[in-house]
This record gives C-alpha cells, sequence and structure tokens, in this order.
C-alpha cells in the first residue's frame, strides 16, 4: 500500500502536458512572415486570395500595422477568425493570444494619417517653368520614418504615383482614386502668367491644388495605398523624384497615352462575357445608373453656379442703378435711401458670389470627383472581363489540344509527345486564369463593399456642410435686408 501511494503522489506532482504541443503561434519562420502566419498553417485555412491584397484586417483595422515593410507579400489573417480556428484546437486557449489581440485591436485605433497641401510655388520662368505643391504630412504609423514631414511635388509626380499604383493594383481588382486630369490650357496659361498675376491662372492652381489634396486624401483612406512603398516614398522622400515622362500632354508619350486609352476605350464596348455571378450583373446595372445621375446631377450644379454669378452681377448691375438714380433724385430722405439701398445690395452681390463659390467648391468638387470614381470602378468591371477573357482563351486552346492529341493518337504519330507537354502547360495556364477570375471577382466585391460605405459617408458629410454655408448666407441676406427695413420705412 506504501508503494501505491507513493506512485499515485508521484503522478500528481507531474505538470500537465501544455495545451498546444509542439505549435507556437506566435513563432516567425525565417522569411519573417506575417505574425499569424504559422498558425495558420498548421491550421490549414490559409486565404487564397492575390498575393497583392492585404487581407480584411486592414479594412476592419486600418491603423494595425503588421509587417508592412514586405509591402503586399504579407497576409494579415483577422483577429477574430484566428480566435475562432484556435478554438477548434483547445477549448481553453491560451491567455497570451487573447491578450495579444486585444492589444493590436486597441493600438491599431489610434493610427491616423493627415494630408494637405500648402501654398503652391513657381519654379522657373516661361514655358519652362512649373508649379511646385508643398505636400504635408501628419501621421503615426510606424512604417513612416517621422511622424510630421513635408515635400514639394510637381503635377507629373501625382500623374506618376496615380500611373504605379494602377500597374500595381488595378489587375488584382483594387479600385484606384483617380488623379486629376491634365488641362493643357490651364497649364499653358499659368505658364504665360506672371510670377505674381492673379485672375484665372491663380484660381485654376487653387483648384488643382485643392483637387490634388482630394486626391492624397482619398488615397490615403485606403488601407492598402497608405502603407505601399511608392505611395510613402511621395510623401516622405525629401528629394526630387524620377520625372514621369509619360504623364506630359504634348510629349509622343502623352500621345501615346492618348491612343491607348481609345483603344482601350473601343474594347470595353467590344469585350463581352457571359456573366453567371447574378452580383455582378445588378452591381453593373446600378453602377451605369449611378454614373447617368452623378452626370446628371453635375449638370445641374454647373448650371446652379452658373446662374449664382449671373444673379451677383445682375444685383451688381442694379446696385449701380440705384447709386445712379440716388445722385438724381431731388428729395433728400428718398435720396439716402437709395444710396443706401445700394450699399444692401452691393452685400448682397457679396453674398451671391460666396453661394456660388460654396456651390462649385462642396457640392460640384465632390461630383465630379464621383464621376471620375465610377470610371475607376467601370475600370475593374472591365479588368475582370479581361480576365476572363484570358480564361476562355485558354480554355480554348486547351481544347484544340486535346483534339489534335486525340487525332496524333489515332494516327498513332511520334508527334503526341510534345502535343501531350502542351497540353499540360495549358491545363495549367488555364488552372491559373481561372484562380485570377476567382480572386479578381472576390477582391471587386470587397472593393464595392468599401467603396459604397465611404461614398455614404462622404454625401453625408457634404450635403450637411452644404447646408449649413446656406443657412449661413440666409443669415447674412435676412441680416443685411433687416438693417435696411427701417430706413425704408423711414421716407417721409
Amino acid at each position: 500500500m506504501s508503494e501505491s501511494k507513493e506512485q499515485s503522489i508521484n503522478q500528481l506532482s507531474t505538470e500537465p502536458p501544455p495545451l498546444f504541443d509542439n505549435v507556437d503561434i506566435f513563432d516567425k519562420d525565417e522569411d519573417n512572415d506575417d505574425l499569424f502566419a504559422s498558425a495558420m498553417d498548421d491550421i490549414g485555412t490559409l486565404n487564397n486570395e492575390n498575393s497583392h491584397s492585404p487581407k480584411p484586417l486592414l479594412t476592419e483595422l486600418p491603423k494595425l500595422q503588421l509587417n508592412f515593410d514586405k509591402g503586399e507579400q504579407s497576409t494579415p489573417t483577422p483577429v477574430d477568425e484566428f480566435d475562432e480556428e484556435v478554438k477548434l484546437q483547445s477549448p481553453e486557449p491560451p491567455k497570451a493570444t487573447k491578450a495579444s489581440a486585444e492589444e493590436i485591436e486597441k493600438d491599431g485605433n489610434d493610427q491616423f494619417i493627415e494630408i494637405t497641401i500648402g501654398e503652391p510655388s513657381r519654379v522657373g520662368e516661361g514655358m519652362a517653368s512649373y508649379v511646385a505643391y508643398r505636400v504635408h504630412t501628419h501621421t503615426n504609423i510606424p512604417l513612416f520614418r517621422k511622424k510630421t514631414f513635408a515635400v514639394h511635388r510637381r503635377f507629373s509626380d501625382f500623374l506618376g504615383l496615380h500611373d504605379k499604383l494602377v500597374d500595381k493594383y488595378l489587375r488584382a481588382g483594387r479600385i484606384i482614386p483617380p488623379a486629376p486630369e491634365k488641362s493643357m490650357m490651364g497649364t499653358t496659361k499659368v505658364k504665360m502668367s506672371g510670377q505674381n498675376e492673379q485672375g484665372p491662372s491663380s484660381e485654376f492652381i487653387e483648384r488643382r491644388r485643392a483637387a490634388l489634396e482630394r486626391y492624397l486624401r482619398r488615397t490615403a483612406e485606403h488601407p492598402t495605398f497608405r502603407v505601399d512603398p511608392d505611395f510613402r516614398e511621395f510623401l516622405e522622400a525629401d528629394m526630387e523624384l524620377p520625372k514621369a515622362t509619360n504623364t506630359s500632354a504634348l510629349s509622343g508619350a502623352g500621345v501615346m497615352r492618348l491612343f491607348n486609352k481609345v483603344g482601350e476605350t473601343v474594347n470595353k464596348i467590344t469585350y463581352k462575357m457571359d456573366e453567371n455571378d447574378p452580383w455582378f450583373e445588378e452591381k453593373v446595372q446600378q453602377v451605369e445608373s449611378l454614373d447617368a445621375q452623378l452626370r446628371k446631377l453635375l449638370l445641374s450644379v454647373e448650371t446652379l453656379v452658373m446662374g449664382r454669378r449671373d444673379l451677383a452681377q445682375l444685383t451688381s448691375a442694379f446696385a449701380k442703378s440705384a447709386a445712379i438714380l440716388s445722385n438724381c433724385e431731388e428729395h433728400s430722405s428718398l435720396s439716402r435711401v437709395l444710396a443706401q439701398l445700394t450699399d444692401v445690395e452691393e452685400k448682397v452681390e457679396a453674398v451671391h458670389n460666396d453661394q456660388s463659390n460654396t456651390d462649385f467648391a462642396i457640392l460640384y468638387e465632390l461630383l465630379r470627383d464621383y464621376v471620375a470614381l465610377i470610371g475607376s470602378v467601370k475600370d475593374v468591371f472591365h479588368e475582370r472581363v479581361k480576365v476572363y477573357q484570358n480564361w476562355q482563351h485558354s480554355q480554348l486552346m486547351l481544347n484544340k489540344k486535346r483534339e489534335q492529341k486525340a487525332k496524333l493518337d489515332l494516327a498513332n504519330k511520334p508527334d503526341k509527345a510534345t502535343v501531350a507537354q502542351e497540353i499540360v502547360e495549358w491545363e495549367a495556364k488555364v488552372e491559373r486564369c481561372q484562380e485570377e477570375f476567382t480572386s479578381i471577382s472576390k477582391m471587386i466585391k470587397k472593393e464595392l463593399e468599401r467603396f459604397d460605405v465611404s461614398r455614404v459617408k462622404d454625401f453625408k458629410a457634404t450635403i450637411i456642410k452644404y447646408m449649413e454655408e446656406q443657412m449661413t448666407h440666409q443669415q447674412q441676406l435676412i441680416k443685411h435686408w433687416e438693417a435696411f427695413l427701417p430706413e425704408a420705412k423711414a421716407i417721409a
């Protein structure tokens, strides 16, 4: 009995085996992959999305940084999915895993990036001159070397950045915010104008500055683009970027770029596919309808802007006529009131001009941006059609090779070994094209979901701001007329 008691005591004193034997959730592999990559490999649930596309963690926690130094190669896994998969292995996951997830979520929600463009400056003289825009950035994202920094960028640098993002992400199904279009007429006016000349050229520069600022902010809102190496270099590299010659409207590359755009437009008309996904069929129709209605609203707002400007000019003409009449009027009190009416109409004219500027800066610019964004949405739809066409072409070639091999087998010719190798190659290509089509379809769905959320948020903020500005203008008009009313009643 003493020996059995001693054995029982020894068994109780032995340490229980660990819950996760031979599995180290937080161990990193030699390539310094994602924090959760090794554990997810064991579980066998790694997402099969395109390697150029970060996972939904960046959408839900846009400020979380996990090994972004490798660019788009890292594939973070959502924390919620990770927790659920760990529970499948053990009813009680380690406390370290839960604490780590909470800490990551807490830290990620504190990250931000703010971008503004300051006063533009002219560089050079004459037709060789250009405008440099000072880009200020304030952020706490660890990938950036500093928290606050500023660089000078010319307009072609913005277009070059956009081209790089398109080359990287359009094929993956990302919606790339469009950069402002190049205006040959506006650029020529700026080059021909003086250094400090006011007028149309200065208005053109200010509108372009605001458009470029909106472009950078919209790009920085995307969890993938904000950490892209080219985007970070654009924001923080304190040096001149390599000149993007293909962005020049007057160069040979610019002419070829124009022809390519025409060719792409023709392809969008001629490319067809038998859509078997009801979601895409419905979304394409919605996007087309949204595009048509946005263009109509944009035209209406443009008419409203011009109408308010005409109203301001007519109010100015009325004020001048009232001033002339007050000088001719012999009745002293009436003459005085007419002079005061002139002052009121001049103030009303200023309010109408402010209303016109508000309509343009708030409503018109937003609608124009979204018309261009809808064009980017159509681009990813077209890219999906191109991927589908490649898939179908590969399938067609594979069928032809199989038919050719069957004929060679019947004829018992020696060339069938070569054809068999070609069949293997085409089968691999068909599989790759199918995977690419599946991947771009998934990515487009995620991007459109994010686009819809962002669109509603933008329009809500814009409408509220526009209403507040209009209420301010109406209060100003009421104030001017209320101050004038007692004077008019005092005419004797």
